[in-house]
């Protein structure tokens, strides 16, 4: 299994709610100190995705960050990138068979019969959710909870993401709850300043002592990465 970054906090893009250009956030996000990101444009042709993922790279190399498709395996590979967050009826085997064994592989659940199944087909880890109301999440039925989560969790062999209506007020509950770390979208993304906005997450992930198990071990942060700018 591949292991998480570190810090366990994925950030999800989405240039709709950007208050600047995509590029100009997730640098200020790296800054704050993320580093997992999730390209989640799902509107964007091909040839427009590469390009943003080209610009993205160096950015993200400087600071050590994974960088990520949400989407399909065919198109992170297109784009170069080894890390792909799929879709809830993705396939984690065969991701893992185009991108490599070293990939991590990422799969969305809303429930635990498909959480249990992203475990069982290969996932690293999942995203659970909605936890709380988020407008970002219509459609997959009224929010988990702290109770549902902590059902899920509780009983998975892979770490869970708490994702949907998550802000840094709500990690330590969402950690206390048994998640290995959050995912975000809009709590960046719309942020007046993503770097506080990030490094108040992470503040509080690391306040809490997000849960670790020896195989969620997610020391991937390069050596000699900037420091996180909380101004």
């Amino acid at each position: 299994m591949t292991a998480l970054p570190a810090p366990p906090l994925l950030v999800f893009t989405d240039r709709r709610q950007a208050r600047r250009p995509l590029v100009e956030v997730a640098a200020r996000a790296f800054a704050g100190g993320a580093r997992w990101l999730a390209l989640r444009e799902k509107d964007l042709p091909p040839d427009d995705l590469a390009a943003m993922t080209q610009a993205l790279k160096p950015i993200a190399e400087t600071y050590g960050v994974r960088l990520a498709l949400a989407g399909s395996a065919a198109d992170a590979f297109t784009c170069g990138l080894d890390a792909v967050h799929l879709p809830r009826d993705g396939d984690p085997k065969a991701a893992r068979d185009l991108l490599g064994e070293t990939a991590l592989i990422g799969l969305s659940a809303h429930d635990p019969a498909e959480a249990e199944r992203a475990a069982a087909a290969g996932a690293d880890y999942v995203t659970l959710s909605p936890v709380f109301e988020s407008p970002s999440k219509p459609g997959y039925g009224p929010p988990l909870g702290l109770d549902g989560l902590r059902a899920v969790a509780r009983g998975l062999p892979i770490p869970v993401l708490a994702l949907g209506g998550v802000t840094a007020e709500r990690v330590a509950a969402l950690c206390e709850a048994g998640a290995a770390g959050v995912a975000v979208m809009g709590a960046v993304m719309a942020a007046a300043e993503p770097a506080r906005a990030t490094a108040e997450i992470i503040d509080r992930i690391a306040g809490q002592g997000a849960p670790q198990r020896p195989d969620w071990d997610g020391s991937r942060q390069a050596q000699g990465a900037p420091m996180s700018d909380k101004q």
